[in-house]
């Protein structure tokens, strides 16, 4: 009996134990099971991500393309433009305010100092009694630095009269350094980099409150970019301007590619301008286009380390740098003469021209060698080999630049030689990159990358599922403003495959059209589903007729017709340059002759049939007062995205005219230690063969980068687990 209830105590156990086995077994799977499922889950909404970043980058270096092509566009016009009364066309007299002569001796430099004086003479305004704002004195003090500062905070502007004799103060200092800065730790044992600002003045906010003001202790590189884009430009240029009237040999201030007058036109700082400082700005205007030329190339740090905007070339060399008359290039756009005449250029003139675009619009890449960066459509793709031949030649321990906007803020290439730091937070959308700076440490100058976000206190806390949808929607709208603005000629393009004119074609065939269309190297087969419906029963044919129809562009002065409208909405930026360069009193008004000789010119560069008498009757309404002048502002401004129910759709840009509240400013950050194996993903990219400056200045180019972040890296993201 004892025998049999210990054999059956021993089974009981053992079931229990095989129970305890199974059950340990199923919690196991199903962690795996959930822990796979997690995995996936997170990769595609990486893959997302990424995704929504390539939309939105390609859409920015489109943009810049553009602009980098506006030269181009202005010679193919001049040569059809009839001349005016003084024997040229008013464009080329317009742009040629804002050329050097080649060669500057020191009797041109006094004729010039005197010139802007006299331009931009702040003796000649008053300053009202009922002014509130803050009041500054030259020399500054390190107390009127930060009662300057506190002014901004609680949205006080500066007045126009203090602000010329800052900037005026400001030209003259920069007139007495080189081209490279030659920066130090040797008394502070510590210098701090910030990237692109892009008039991101809660980013600039948030690094003085976490690393504090520049100091004698406390030194700092601004490597470009502050202005353009964001709505507080002005104020970020004042604060850096008089940190570095304050601090001349501990604040150094490089220039980037934005810090450009044509630049300046297009992405928003003329415009911030006009709206702050009204009355004076063309005084203004002037004066800053001056002073940015002024602003130095590049910084050495104890001989070590090269700080420039954008990167390098094979070309690339710093006693050519040292050698550049910086001060001729106003606008590194054009080439430094007077006539604008590309043929008359040396080939001095030519390198020099090269030099500065590829230390402005250079970006690195995995390939090797050298190519033109046919993406941005200035500078070079530089690579690995490129960089180590320029450190070794130079005796260099690395390059820090900027100029692209990195997800953590930061990353590193080429074996840790390069990195980039971009320190715009939320840059193309909330939630969309965090911003980062660079503090170098100790006599082995070491690196500490301090990565932030800033967002408004009234914002709530999002997760970052959220965040990425609503990164993801704002892409996907933007995109879409770009797809109607070119539907006829998409729709022209899918007929071309549907012959018998069904609205359906192939997927692939689908996919091939955008992106000969859009120019845009985007993963189209994971747009799809975004973008455009299947044909039911299928997932092979799309209708492509359904991009269309959720939304439709509409302007109020071009009688919804669709041609026409399509072409000035894609070139809306180009004729926002072209419109402010002919408005040379910064009134906001043109001629309607030089409106609709725009125009004219523009259909024609485009190869477009548009019956005269449409662009007469665009700016006939225009014309309200019929007083022979016409708001160029309220033309552009009355492009409007509309759903069926005619109510506006049109995505309000962030930070795009509104000031921030810099009382409800919050923001995160964290401090990253960078060990030599931290490193971040590598961006690569597909060149597509575009014009560009590149060719106008002639660089040769032995190879091309074919390495692809597209749909193969996407699929296998989202695959993987």
């Amino acid at each position: 009996m004892g025998c049999n209830s210990a054999k059956y105590v021993k089974v009981v156990e053992d079931t229990k134990s095989d129970r305890v086995d199974r059950n340990t077994e199923i919690v196991i799977r199903s962690a795996l099971l959930i822990q796979k499922w997690y995995r996936r889950y997170m990769a595609r909404l990486e893959a997302r991500r990424r995704c929504t970043w390539e939309i939105f980058q390609s859409i920015e270096y489109a943009g810049e393309q553009d602009q980098l092509k506006l030269y181009n566009f202005f010679n193919d016009m001049l040569q059809q433009m009839e001349p005016d009364k003084c024997g040229q066309p008013k464009i080329l007299r317009a742009l040629s305010v804002s050329k050097r002569p080649v060669s500057m001796d020191s009797l041109t430099l006094e004729a010039e100092d005197a010139n802007i004086y006299r331009l931009s003479n702040p003796d000649a305004i008053t300053v009202d009694p009922m002014y509130s704002g803050p009041h500054i004195t030259f020399p500054m003090t390190y107390s009127q630095l930060q009662s300057l500062i506190q002014a901004i905070k609680s949205k006080q502007r500066l007045h126009v009269k203090y602000l010329l004799e800052l900037l005026l103060e400001t030209r003259e200092e920069l007139k007495k350094l080189g081209n490279i800065n030659q920066a130090t730790t040797s008394i502070s044992h510590k210098i701090t980099v910030c990237g692109d600002l892009h008039g991101k003045l809660n980013d600039l906010f948030m690094i003085f409150h976490k690393n504090g003001l520049p100091s004698v202790d406390n030194p700092y590189i601004f490597n470009g970019d502050f202005v353009d884009r964001g709505s507080n430009s002005v104020e970020i240029v004042i604060i850096l301007f008089a940190s570095f009237l304050l601090y001349p040999n501990e604040m150094y201030i490089n220039r980037g590619n934005h810090e450009d007058h044509i630049m300046n036109i297009r992405y928003g700082f003329v415009k911030e301008i006009n709206r702050k400082y009204t009355a004076h700005a063309t005084m203004v205007l002037r004066l800053f286009e001056d002073v940015f030329s002024w602003l130095p190339i590049a910084t050495l740090i104890d001989r070590k380390l090269l700080v420039v905007h954008g990167g390098i070339s094979d070309t690339t060399s710093l006693s050519d740098i040292a050698k550049i008359d910086r001060h001729k290039f106003l606008s590194i756009l054009h080439p430094p003469r007077e006539d604008g005449d590309i043929t008359k250029l040396t080939e001095n003139e030519i390198m020099e021209w090269k030099t500065m675009l590829d230390i402005m619009w250079s970006d690195p890449r995995t390939q090797v060698g050298c190519t033109p960066n046919s993406f941005r459509g200035g500078g070079v793709y530089f690579g690995c080999n490129v960089t180590e031949a320029f450190l070794s030649k130079h005796q260099l321990q690395g390059i820090i630049r900027s100029h692209e906007c990195k997800a953590d803020g930061y990353e590193f290439c080429h074996n840790h030689k390069i990195l980039t730091v971009f320190s715009a937070s939320n840059y193309y959308e909330y939630g969309s990159n965090r911003g980062a700076y660079l503090k170098i440490v100790g006599r082995d100058l070491q690196y500490n990358l301090v990565q932030y976000s800033t967002t408004k206190a009234s914002r709530r806390k999002i997760t970052f599922t959220q965040r990425v949808s609503n990164f993801e929607s704002s892409a996907i709208q933007d995109l879409r403003e770009k797809i109607l603005a070119s539907r006829t000629q998409l729709v022209q393009e899918f007929e071309k495959y549907d012959k018998s004119v069904t609205g359906k074609v192939k997927v692939k065939e689908w996919c091939e059209v955008m992106e000969y269309v859009m120019r845009m190297d985007l993963p189209w087969r994971s747009l799809r589903s975004k973008l455009v419906k299947d044909d039911p029963g299928t997932d092979i044919i799309v209708l492509y007729h359904t991009m269309f129809d959720q939304y439709h562009l509409y302007h109020r002065y071009t009688g919804n017709g669709p041609t026409l409208t399509e072409m000035l909405y894609r070139n809306k930026d180009n004729l926002e340059t072209i419109f402010r360069i002919l408005d040379r009193d910064n009134s906001g008004q043109i001629s309607m002759e030089e409106f609709e000789e725009t125009i004219k010119m523009l259909i024609k560069h485009q190869g477009l049939k548009v019956p005269e008498r449409d662009i007469l009757d665009i700016a006939h309404s225009i014309d309200i007062n019929k007083d022979g002048s016409i708001d160029f502002n309220e033309f552009l401004e009355a492009f409007r995205i509309v759903d069926h129910f005619g109510i506006n759709r049109t995505r309000r840009r962030m930070d795009s005219n509104e000031s921030v509240d810099f009382h409800s400013v919050n923001g995160s950050i964290r401090s990253v230690n960078v060990s030599p194996t931290d490193m971040t993903r590598k961006v690569s990219r597909k060149v597509s063969r575009r014009t560009s400056l590149n060719e106008i200045v002639e660089i040769s180019a032995s190879n091309k980068d074919n390495h692809i972040l597209n749909d193969n890296s996407v699929k296998e993201l989202s695959e993987c687990d």
